[in-house]
């Protein structure tokens, strides 16, 4: 899929975006579920299908069509964007983490169709659908996503992925690009 010539004016004009620039140019996409159903493809026992819409050297514009499975809580590296609800409603689980210990979920939110909600740098969460209505979620991030990092808070472990990979416990090797164990402490601090 090819974006139309004004949604890639858009996404060329931004250069290094505030969060607010950020925000009017994904609104100002005026992008549906519609335009969008020749790149939706099923997610395939993953929490979600991705694809890449757009990329610059300060954004990208990616779609998810999302299957009935949570994903693993994670960050978006260095990168802070938007997220918009094209179709049904996400549950966000925010986290807070601190230093190497475990991610504490704070709070759950529910964003429903026509949404949009913002994702912080460095700001921990995780998304499902709620209920079986399709959700399908638009997502501008700046910079591009590089160094995301995924919590197992089974394993009490976190992981920075490749690029290729989405937010869960990478199964290919040459996508675990660091281990990390974390500690059950809050605090912080290490066990001994």
């Amino acid at each position: 899929m090819t974006l139309n010539p004004q949604a890639e004016r858009i996404l060329d004009s931004l250069k290094s975006p505030s969060k607010a620039q950020m925000k009017e140019a994904l609104a100002s996409l005026n992008m549906s579920v519609a335009t969008l159903e020749p790149v939706l493809k099923p997610a395939s026992g993953k929490p979600y299908y991705r694809k890449l819409l757009y990329k610059s050297e300060d954004v990208e514009l990616l779609v998810m069509n999302w299957s009935d499975l949570e994903c693993a809580p994670h960050d978006h590296g260095d990168s802070h964007g938007w997220i918009q609800v094209l179709n049904g409603t996400s549950v966000n689980a925010v986290y807070e983490v601190n230093g190497n210990s475990l991610p504490k979920e704070l709070f759950k939110e529910y964003h429903h169709q026509g949404k949009f909600f913002y994702a912080p740098q460095k700001g921990v969460h995780k998304m499902q659908a709620d209920g079986a209505e399709g959700l399908v979620t638009l997502h501008l991030y700046s910079p591009p996503i590089n160094g995301m990092k995924v919590y197992d808070l089974e394993k009490c472990a976190a992981c920075v992925v490749s690029d290729d990979c989405g937010a869960w416990w990478p199964v290919e090797s040459h996508q675990k690009l660091k281990e990390i164990q974390l500690s059950k402490q809050e605090d912080g601090s290490h066990a001994s």
